[in-house]
């Protein structure tokens, strides 16, 4: 990269599990970071949405932490830059901010250094970032992806997304992943793991085969996380109650939450919308469309042109 060019990288945001995929399964969502790149004599982010005020402004950024990680994988120096940053993927909210910026970093690094990373190469970095590979593989893939990381390896298979139509409901308030992950049970028992990754597997198969209702059944039925997180999202009996009076086949905690995903059949997801927007005024109730590309570069982007 010489100093005089720039480069405009778009991440998507994700949500994860789809219910029963737990730390597994993710969804590339039309919500991104954006990131316009310039080499620079210091470090320097700085935010151009609200999304993003606050954030570091050097080297403890998780951009730039991801970044160095990458380079130093491939035993390179990464030079400093200036990183304008936008995003309208919220953060705390389980729709992957955390994700995005890892493999924003990731790709930072991978186009200044010209490091030339394979996808799987990139999914292992952001896996040693995030240890599960559900968020950074679709905003990698694009798409949906279903994923481990098992001893230190990463394995994901891409697909598309499922044919269907997908709401949101965005709390106005944050929940961290490590409250999330904090009433979790420390362990499950053999004959609940067989039963529970029983009902993952047969949601994966009906959502492979476009059988959205079988998909839905099984997404309500996940005994990994949702069970024990649903005290922490006051209005989500509520929002099920309305969603499924107009037409959702499910509605799932989106990633850690405090976000609903809420999954519909193509031709209805207008009208669940309405009734959402109408009955809850506090949050946040958007259409959410898969996107399908996943990690993208654009070269020569002046400064100005952030979005």
């Amino acid at each position: 990269m010489r100093d005089c060019d720039s480069v405009k990288i778009t991440v998507p945001g994700s949500t994860a599990n789809l219910g029963p995929g737990f730390d597994s399964i993710g969804l590339a969502v039309n919500r991104y970071l954006v990131l316009t790149v310039k080499r620079f004599p210091t470090w320097n982010f700085t935010a151009s949405s609200k999304e993003v005020e606050g954030l570091p402004c050097g080297e403890e950024n998780l951009i730039c932490k991801a970044a160095l990680l990458a380079a130093g994988y491939k035993n390179r120096e990464l030079p400093p830059c200036a990183v304008e940053v936008w995003s309208d993927i919220p953060v705390a909210r389980g729709l992957g901010s955390s994700a995005a910026a890892i493999v924003g970093g990731i790709e930072l690094a991978n186009q200044v250094c010209g490091l030339q990373l394979t996808n799987e190469e990139k999914l292992f970095l952001g896996c040693s970032m995030e240890k599960h590979p559900d968020n950074v593989g679709a905003s990698i893939y694009g798409g949906m992806i279903i994923g481990c990381w098992m001893e230190e390896t990463a394995h994901a298979v891409s697909m598309p997304a499922p044919d269907a139509e997908f709401a949101a409901y965005i709390p106005s308030y944050e929940l961290f992943t490590k409250d999330a992950r904090s009433v979790l049970p420390s362990s499950f028992g053999y004959p609940e793991a067989v039963s529970a990754s029983a009902v993952s597997n047969v949601m994966i198969a009906a959502l492979i085969s476009g059988n959205l209702k079988v998909a839905g059944s099984m997404m309500k039925s996940d005994m990994f996380h949702q069970p024990y997180r649903r005290v922490l999202i006051p209005e989500m009996e509520e929002v099920e109650k309305t969603a499924e009076e107009h037409g959702a086949l499910a509605t799932v905690i989106s990633g850690a939450g405090p976000a609903l995903i809420l999954l519909c059949e193509k031709g209805t997801g207008s009208r669940l919308i309405s009734a959402l927007k109408e009955r809850f005024s506090e949050g946040d109730v958007v259409e959410l469309k898969a996107d399908p590309l996943g990690v993208r570069v654009t070269w020569d982007v002046p400064l100005e042109q952030n979005a």
